[in-house]
């Protein structure tokens, strides 16, 4: 059940003291709602949240540049982040130490904590060396190096499924029973850059998200007839200035994919994209459940209408009961250093926002 804060039609939570700096991650704990947020002031930040929304500040460490990503232990224990100081680190939430725990030769952009049978608990990285590395957490040496066809971009696991995009297109697909061979390599289906890759909860498909404002769903089993892609966060180019003015032929605006956040029970997701909106899917039913621009989420207003364009969404993450989805609202690097807001005009927001059952629930099968 959502807590009573919740219930109302109140405007999402604003995160209290947010980086002042893009962020690059989100990710709430497994077990318990702390948030952590990654920035690219350097520093990683958790967060109390608690059970009316409101947060709190909890605790901060620091890389000694930019931090890309995040992920937790799975007993909510350690917070591990990833960033371009080459280095990943591991944060205890009780002793609040942090200690350095993985090391490549160019930025590490993709984290991950996974438990492989056999082999227990391991931390998987994935660089801009091209290099993606299995580590022991006892041990100051990767146990197991496979090289990529280029620099990471994106990396999720789920049961025993890996999966790494690449920036020249590739997705490199692991099975962990073997984690030490690339089970196999694709070509993206989708025809630009890869933003974002994240596996089913089920652990049997993956989803793709790209700069051209197109998602692909995959199957890596070997049943090609349930792969599929579809068009999203694009809107057409109105022909004139009028409002209502029909659109032009084949015009539209096209934003980026910029996260991809799976709820773990109905098995559907949302997507957050460079427009400012987020977007939940039934993947398996192919079909939109509901839309919001930032305006609607920060209103608390429910009717699904095309966004302002503002502020993109970069990250977002599903609280461990699934009550609250957070998302990350700043620059998202796709103008480059040019684009970067003036100084002291920080638009970076993070906000929490009330799951509600129709915005994520699967859709009944058809009799």
């Amino acid at each position: 059940m959502l807590s009573s804060a919740f219930r109302a039609p109140a405007k999402d939570i604003e995160l209290s003291s947010p980086p002042p700096d893009s962020v690059s991650a989100l990710a709430f704990s497994p077990t318990a709602d702390i948030l952590a947020v990654a920035s690219w002031d350097n520093n990683v930040r958790l967060y109390d949240v608690n059970s009316q929304g409101q947060s709190q500040g909890k605790a901060m460490y620091s890389h000694q540049a930019p931090v890309l990503d995040l992920a937790w232990s799975k007993d909510g224990q350690y917070v591990f982040s990833a960033g371009c100081d080459n280095t990943a680190q591991m944060y205890n939430v009780q002793t609040q130490q942090a200690q350095q725990v993985a090391q490549h030769d160019a930025p590490i952009k993709c984290i991950e904590y996974a438990e492989i049978q056999g082999s227990g608990p391991v931390l998987i990285t994935a660089g801009w060396d091209k290099k993606l590395k299995y580590w022991d957490l006892r041990s100051p040496n990767p146990i197991a190096t496979l090289d990529l066809s280029d620099r990471a971009y994106s990396m999720d696991v789920a049961v025993s499924l890996l999966v790494v995009a690449t920036g020249d297109r590739q997705i490199h697909v692991i099975n962990l029973s073997n984690p030490t061979t690339i089970y196999k390599t694709i070509e993206s289906p989708l025809k630009w850059q890869t933003r974002v890759v994240k596996c089913f909860p089920t652990g049997d498909a993956y989803a793709i998200g790209s700069v051209e404002g197109r998602v692909a769903i995959q199957y890596p089993g070997g049943d090609d007839k349930k792969n599929y892609s579809f068009k999203c966060h694009r809107y057409d180019i109105p022909n004139g200035t009028l409002p209502g003015s029909p659109a032009v032929s084949g015009s539209q605006h096209v934003f980026a994919i910029n996260t991809i956040t799976f709820h773990k029970t109905q098995y559907t997701f949302c997507t957050g994209g460079s427009d400012g909106s987020l977007t939940f899917w039934d993947g398996v039913a192919r079909t939109k459940l509901k839309t919001f621009s930032c305006k609607d989420l920060n209103n608390g207003d429910t009717d699904a209408r095309p966004p302002q364009f503002g502020t993109p969404i970069v990250a977002s993450s599903f609280n461990h009961t699934h009550e609250i989805i957070a998302y990350a609202l700043s620059y998202d690097w796709s103008k480059g250093h040019g684009g970067v807001p003036p100084q002291g005009s920080n638009t970076t927001k993070v906000m929490l926002h009330p799951v509600k059952p129709e915005e994520v629930n699967k859709k009944p099968p058809k009799r």
